[in-house]
């Protein structure tokens, strides 16, 4: 019977982690690995001059733990750590941080990033052996792509399901994403879009293409390569609607005529036709734009027998928990893989943690 990888080091002690940025998700991983047994905060890379020298477990929202924040990268690369959770949040620039992690690679320390490397293999062989290399001069460590989508709906659960399936003809896998509740205006507006005139969109949509199609190829590259098959290209299709009235949602103002939703369609092509195909659809408020269905997601795998998994907004009860657990959860089994690129296709199962109940607490 295998082993789960052991959350410790070859010393006994236990594994250390340094969280690079703080974010929402950032802070996330910090209180699971605050609250994991063998696991060690060993340091936090902030970007805010506010935030430098600041405890981590206070901007974590817990009591002070003794590990200081810092801006200095230097800092950061010679910490003796086992692990990097690097989760910068730099949308719209899936590989603007590569130098960073390259270097944190090259420092001897795995790398788990939340911000793209879910499947490397499809940016070409140039950033592969970019990657690679850091890995070998870094002693022998590993980087993985992790997150929720890209990174566990669109990729992973397409293959999940595969297993219960023969003679696959089409993969299909949709997230919808209700925006109504989002707080930022720089997430919602500069980079999904929202409230932006036709015009002002249309304009932004090349670089956005670019971008959205670098995160989601990934995905659909991953799909192919776990069923076996090569993707001759992928197609990149995107549609929107607009408003019909002013409304307000967390964020701000989304006036009249301005854009309040989007809809991204990624196919993976084989001969010409569409076999992996995956759509973002993306709300400002779903209850203001009844078009494309609901939030949720939907995964169809096509074939003898055809497997389709269906969930509503509310299948998960916090993404940003999600997102850092997933990553967390991964520390133990990156640190433990074998050198160079690992992606979900090279690593053994990924599970939670249990927690066992005492007789004062219950599940």
């Amino acid at each position: 019977m295998n082993q789960a990888p052991a959350h410790r080091r070859s010393d006994g002690r236990p594994l250390r982690v340094v969280q690079w940025a703080t974010g929402a998700v950032g802070r996330s991983v910090i209180r699971g690995v605050l609250d994991r047994p063998g696991l060690e905060l060993a340091g936090v890379r902030v970007f805010s001059p506010a935030k430098d020298g600041v405890d981590a477990g206070v901007l974590a929202g817990r009591d002070p733990i003794g590990v200081t924040a810092t801006t200095d990268t230097a800092e950061i690369l010679d910490l003796d750590a086992d692990c990097v959770v690097h989760a910068p949040g730099q949308l719209g620039q899936p590989y603007g941080d590569l130098d960073t992690v390259c270097a944190l690679l090259a420092s001897g320390k795995n790398v788990i990033s939340l911000t793209g490397l879910v499947y490397p293999y499809a940016q070409g062989p140039g950033l592969v052996a970019e990657l690679e290399d850091a890995c070998k001069r870094g002693g022998g460590v590993s980087v993985h792509g992790s997150g929720v989508n890209p990174g566990f709906m669109a990729d992973l659960m397409p293959l999940v399901l595969s297993r219960l399936s023969r003679q696959i003809t089409h993969v299909y896998a949709r997230e919808c994403s209700d925006f109504a509740g989002h707080p930022s205006w720089r997430m919602v507006h500069d980079m999904v879009g929202f409230a932006k005139t036709e015009e002002s969109y249309l304009r932004s949509l090349r670089p956005a293409r670019t971008m959205m199609r670098a995160g989601f190829a990934e995905s659909l590259h991953l799909v192919a390569a776990g069923l076996g098959i090569e993707l001759d290209e992928v197609d990149v299709d995107v549609d929107h609607r607009l408003a019909r009235h002013d409304f307000t949602i967390a964020a701000g103002r989304v006036p009249k005529g301005t854009v309040a939703a989007a809809r991204w369609t990624f196919s993976g092509l084989v001969d010409g036709h569409p076999v992996i195909t995956i759509e973002a659809v993306h709300k400002a408020d779903a209850s203001q734009v009844t078009d494309w269905g609901g939030p949720g997601y939907a995964v169809r795998v096509h074939g003898r027998p055809s497997i389709t998994l269906t969930t509503d907004e509310d299948w998960v009860s916090n993404g940003i928990s999600a997102a850092a657990a997933h990553a967390l959860n991964a520390i133990p089994v990156v640190c433990a893989a074998a050198p160079g690129i690992r992606t979900f296709l090279d690593l053994p199962l990924v599970t939670g943690r249990a927690s066992v109940p005492t007789r004062a607490t219950a599940f």
